[in-house]
């Protein structure tokens, strides 16, 4: 018979296998890419730090709690860059099937809560999870700045869908670090302008 703390444990040994997910992201260093686990703490870090600049106040321990278990989907799914060509149908489907499989390995109770706070970060409707899906996409943009554009030359990104695709996000729940950001990603594309833009 499984116990509730073989389910925990078996939860978290799976959750191991999130620092074997690359990311298109490299460190700020520009050394290696960086892995999903690594991502989901650094975000988190960067709510606790950057909680003050949400357009609206934010349970700050929820936001942590989000960006902690946001991308586990990720062991199964995998890194899907934001400025890649992908199906974001067929990637709904298979993270939604990761998020049932991952999250059922614990308690029901906390799989239920776990599942919910997924659920919700994804929807991005309520203040906190509009704001922790600022974070998620601000400390990629903040790692290319510092590595010379980063990745962006790889996609072949434009100003434009950086707008579109990250700033939009930003904008929406943290507008002044969006603000913060816009003037160093101006100066890089106007340094680097290039046959994609």
């Amino acid at each position: 018979m499984t116990t509730r703390l073989d389910g925990q444990l078996g939860f978290l040994i799976e959750a191991d296998k999130l620092k074997s997910v690359l990311r298109g992201t490299t460190l700020c260093d520009g050394s290696r890419r960086e892995n999903a686990g690594e991502h989901s703490w650094h975000i988190a870090l960067y709510a606790m730090v950057m909680a003050e600049h949400a357009i609206r106040p934010v349970n700050i321990d929820r936001v942590i709690k989000m960006l902690l278990i946001h991308d586990l989907v990720e062991i199964d799914a995998g890194d899907t860059p934001i400025h890649a060509n992908h199906d974001p149908v067929a990637i709904d489907r298979i993270e939604k099937a990761a998020a049932d499989r991952l999250f059922g390995l614990l308690p029901s109770d906390q799989a239920q809560a776990f599942r919910a706070l997924w659920d919700e970060f994804e929807a991005a409707e309520t203040d906190d999870a509009i704001f922790a899906k600022s974070i998620d996409r601000v400390q990629p943009v903040i790692s290319n700045l510092e590595t010379g554009g980063g990745t962006w030359p790889e996609y072949k990104v434009t100003a434009a869908q950086l707008q579109s695709r990250v700033g939009v996000k930003v904008e929406k729940g943290a507008p002044a670090i969006w603000a913060a950001l816009k003037a160093r990603i101006d100066a890089w594309f106007t340094a680097n302008p290039s046959s994609f833009e």
